[in-house]
């Protein structure tokens, strides 16, 4: 897997993003291609609203790169202006103005001039919505009434077929609501959008689909777990789940069931190869003594619950659907981790060493249901007593 680098993105990996975002693959895995973090990656989506750019043409008018080498080239041979303009068929006025506004005969650079036209020539489209506030009115009002961008513009085509003016696309509708830059039609219009989610998604995504999935492959029920688990009575069973922070960062959060212990994991994504290496890798840490079950939700997270399983020896459980109150020791510790990682916080940012610090923390705080033990010192003491 690639490693993670810097912030920014090259031209050819926003390139790559877009590409395969429309191909549907998920935040994480286009990080994983691009080493980055899938929150950066749904920063750069977020900006467009999930709609990818038009790839960016010159007008024949303008002068070409190559254009710009003969320049330059004629230049150092020390060509007349007009000699240059006649070998590449422009006009002497249009080769003095290329020359005279990038430092001149003596400092002129093709690359130089090339990248400063391009850049002065990215001015922001007006949209159709924008020059047209009739229109955008009409629209707003249709949205408020929970119509969709489809509906909206199929009811345009019919009240209006011989008014062009009052007419637009559904796709234009969701690029205005979606685009950030574009800011014609108000945020607060997208919750009445059916999914009322803030980005466009491929056609061809999957993620959607798998997030909502409550099925998972050969899962387990949490009704056949043992009943030594139901009790408390052994040590080793655990609760797990994932927190989630502001641009699609999340952390693996487990809690050993008798003792309340609770290890906090680094995880580079929601994908279930992101998630369950991250398991392995912190659970295989543990004494086998404390490494007998797992219990999640039905998060398609988990879907690789067998390679788990393969790699530590835990067997996974699943609770029934829409049943958090069956890890109840892990929505707990869940409401405590906000006073650390509060709503809507990146948690992207946080490396497993000041995470493993952070539920030292909590692991050292006298706990009412532990007689005031901490969960630290009960998890000491039952380790004792089985060792």
């Amino acid at each position: 897997m690639a490693t993670m680098k810097a912030r920014g993105f090259s031209a050819s990996q926003k390139r790559e993003l877009w590409l395969r975002w429309r191909k549907g693959q998920s935040l994480s895995e286009i990080g994983r291609a691009l080493g980055k973090h899938a929150g950066s990656i749904s920063g750069v989506l977020a900006i467009h609203g999930g709609i990818s750019p038009p790839n960016r043409t010159r007008s024949d008018l303008v002068l070409s790169l190559s254009e710009r080498e003969e320049i330059s080239r004629g230049l150092s041979a020390g060509l007349s202006l007009r000699h240059i303009a006649k070998l590449i068929d422009r006009s002497v006025s249009t080769v003095s103005r290329e020359v005279g506004r990038n430092g001149g005969r003596t400092k002129y650079r093709a690359n130089t001039a090339d990248k400063r036209a391009w850049d002065q020539a990215k001015r922001p489209k007006q949209c159709l919505l924008a020059e047209n506030q009739v229109l955008q009115q009409v629209v707003a009002k249709k949205l408020q009434l929970d119509w969709s961008p489809e509906q909206i513009s199929g009811w345009l085509q019919r009240q209006f077929p011989d008014d062009s003016a009052m007419q637009i696309s559904h796709e234009t509708i969701y690029r205005s609501l979606f685009v950030q830059a574009r800011g014609v039609l108000k945020k607060e219009l997208v919750k009445h959008l059916r999914s009322r989610r803030g980005m466009r998604r491929s056609k061809h995504s999957t993620t959607e689909a798998t997030e909502r999935k409550t099925s998972i492959v050969d899962a387990i029920s949490i009704r056949e777990r043992p009943a030594e688990v139901e009790d408390r009575a052994v040590p080793g069973h655990w609760e797990g789940d994932l927190i989630s922070g502001s641009k699609n960062s999340h952390i693996a959060t487990l809690v050993e069931r008798q003792s309340r212990f609770t290890m906090l994991v680094q995880v580079n994504g929601k994908d279930t190869e992101s998630v369950v290496s991250a398991l392995c890798r912190e659970v295989n840490k543990l004494p086998a003594a404390l490494k007998k079950t797992l219990t999640w939700d039905r998060g398609g997270e988990l879907g690789g619950h067998k390679k788990f399983t393969v790699a530590t020896d835990v067997q996974v459980y699943f609770c029934d659907p829409q049943s958090p109150w069956q890890r109840g020791s892990n929505e707990n510790t869940n409401r405590l981790l906000r006073q650390y990682f509060p709503k809507g916080t990146d948690l992207s940012g946080w490396t497993q060493a000041q995470l493993d610090e952070i539920a030292l923390r909590l692991n050292q705080r006298p706990r009412k249901t532990l007689r005031y033990l901490s969960p630290a010192e009960k998890l000491n003491e039952i380790v004792a007593l089985t060792g």
